[in-house]
């Protein structure tokens, strides 16, 4: 795949790496975002969008959540899920019309009608979904009407003249959140199937929406704060909340057993390529605190300290392979320890004993 480089002048501007590296998802992108745009005067400069960019992720700003949790296939199962996001009519619905859904009353009207709707897609496969069930979801603390007025915007501006959708905001767990089902088949004909670049595109849109109403959000990989381990997927997590190892538990785990009593560690090719991405994203960083600090403004001299201690703070460049063999390789290293200590326990009773006997 080719990655877009902006022109770049002569000078010491032309030797700084395109910053946009650091937050840019490693993959196409639906559209470019204000902060990607280059200075055409001067495109190795930070913007002023560059700038507050990188001001919020050196400051640790919020980072929202868009997640997908699901897709129903049948009418049982998406009238069931407007069954749980309401909690049976308790909680308002309100549709892309802007109608709010009240009541038990409301929640027959709502699976009615998705229903009818339902019955319009004769283009679906049999295993094909009629909803994508997404959540939309700020920290503790943030302001609850924020959160649900922003996952209203986004949803204006991702869906709205195409797709049909609902959502419902839960103020019954710790963080904000706000649950969002959207139609699979658009009026255009075409079934939404959001991928990987999409995904991060919604995230920074409602990050957007949240710093419109006045509260600090961002939206960055995670590969920008420097963490490498990718999320556990929901099937996984659930086995293991019910104490049950999955396959790609045991397997993984019995792969690193072997590496550790065997006292050698097997490089995987992904490993050089994942340190090699998490070096040019901490240069590329102390790249632009050195340009910074050489504009010898305060304003800019305190950001450049800010990157640079942000970069020292970044976590170990470690997989989950790599935590589990290091888990591991500690919890043999107890166990030898303690049967060490045992075996001199033992040792020093048998001294004593010989000299009670003399």
């Amino acid at each position: 795949m080719s990655r877009r480089y902006s022109p770049r002048p002569t000078g010491l501007a032309s030797e700084l790496p395109p910053i946009s590296y650091v937050w840019e998802t490693p993959n196409r992108r639906p559209r470019r975002a204000e902060w990607d745009i280059p200075d055409p005067a001067a495109p190795g400069h930070l913007t002023p969008a560059m700038r507050a960019k990188l001001e919020r992720i050196v400051r640790r700003a919020p980072e929202v959540m868009v997640k997908i949790t699901g897709r129903t296939k049948g009418v049982a199962h998406l009238k069931s899920h407007l069954a749980y996001i309401t909690r049976n009519g308790e909680l308002d619905a309100e549709t892309e019309q802007g109608a709010a859904m009240t009541g038990r009353s409301g929640l027959k009207d709502l699976q009615q009608r998705w229903e009818d709707d339902a019955g319009l897609d004769n283009k679906r496969r049999r295993d094909g979904s009629l909803s994508i069930n997404i959540i939309l979801s700020m920290p503790a603390g943030t302001d609850a009407v924020a959160v649900k007025d922003s996952a209203r915007a986004f949803a204006i501006e991702t869906f709205e003249g195409n797709h049909d959708y609902v959502f419902v905001q839960h103020l019954d767990d710790k963080h904000p959140h706000v649950h969002l089902t959207v139609r699979s088949l658009g009026h255009d004909g075409k079934r939404l199937n959001p991928r990987k670049a999409d995904l991060q595109a919604w995230r920074e849109r409602f990050a957007a929406e949240l710093r419109l109403r006045g509260i600090t959000a961002e939206a960055t990989p995670r590969r920008t704060r420097g963490r490498v381990r990718k999320a556990d997927r929901g099937a996984v997590l659930a086995l293991r909340k019910r104490g049950i190892t999955s396959e790609v538990d045991r397997l993984t785990r019995e792969e690193v057993l072997r590496e550790v009593r065997a006292g050698k560690t097997t490089e995987r090719p992904w490993d050089a390529r994942i340190r090699s991405r998490q070096d040019a994203i901490r240069r590329r960083y102390l790249d632009y605190a050195a340009e910074l600090q050489r504009s010898g403004t305060a304003r800019d001299d305190a950001l450049a300290r800010q990157i640079r201690q942000f970069v020292k703070d970044m976590p170990a460049i470690e997989t989950r392979r790599h935590v589990l063999k290091k888990e591991l390789s500690e919890l043999a290293d107890s166990r030898r320890r303690g049967a060490e200590q045992g075996v001199n326990i033992e040792q020093r009773g048998d001294t004593r004993g010989d000299e009670r006997s003399k």
